[in-house]
């Protein structure tokens, strides 16, 4: 098991370099928005969801302890209201935050994942952890704003300002339902095999290792970044 970490560990170094740009905004992205149509702010809404490797590692997370194509479905449009509701909202009423402060607070909703799956509120605190349900649709809430942050960075003018945020928020839906089905298809899978245990420890550890670095990370932007 020390060698799994130690490969785990060597693994997330290595991503970090690729989790850390997984949010850019690009001007060859901007170029897009000026040149399409409605059709242009789906496509970098599904782009910027498949490349948001926070988002898709708590997603992740959360469908390791789930149950059921049924159970999957209900989380996930739970997650998807909220973070429609703040992605829409805070872009259409220009509030604004910084983005550092907001990915850090997705990335520890990340480490929080795995810290849960881990059992360690049971381990820990000595009890059960807050119903999942509510959680996931509150950490939905606070992805969708880290969402809007990245919209209003782009310069979306005035003309058809709602449409736009909508084909966004679309084309975000879009992209993680294409993520999420490899996602899904492993973890299912995998669950059925001897090695899943394992498999299982090793997968949340890498949440509550990558939750804490890319927290790490984005208090250092903060911090030292300029903003």
């Amino acid at each position: 098991m020390k060698l799994t970490k130690k490969k785990l560990i060597g693994c997330i170094l290595l991503l970090f370099p690729v989790l850390a740009m997984a949010h850019g905004v690009s001007a060859g992205d901007q170029e897009i928005l000026n040149n399409g149509g409605l059709l242009s702010y789906i496509y970098v809404g599904a782009k910027h969801m498949v490349t948001g490797y926070d988002h898709l590692l708590f997603l992740a997370g959360v469908i390791f302890y789930l149950q059921g194509f049924k159970d999957i479905v209900r989380f996930i449009t739970v997650f998807t209201i909220g973070h429609s509701i703040t992605l829409i909202g805070a872009t259409y009423l220009g509030i604004q935050a910084n983005e550092h402060l907001i990915d850090a607070v997705i990335a520890l909703s990340v480490l929080y994942k795995g810290f849960e799956n881990l059992g360690g509120f049971e381990k820990y605190f000595k009890s059960k952890s807050p119903n999942l349900l509510f959680m996931v649709f509150i950490f939905g809430l606070i992805h969708g704003f880290g969402l809007s942050t990245r919209l209003q960075s782009f310069d979306v003018g005035t003309s058809q300002f709602l449409a736009k945020i909508v084909s966004f928020n679309i084309g975000v839906e879009l992209g993680q339902i294409l993520a999420l089905i490899p996602i899904v298809f492993i973890i299912t899978k995998w669950q059925n095999k001897k090695s899943y245990a394992a498999f299982y420890k090793a997968a949340n550890l890498y949440l509550v290792i990558a939750g804490i670095g890319l927290f790490i990370y984005q208090i250092y932007g903060y911090l030292y970044g300029g903003h």
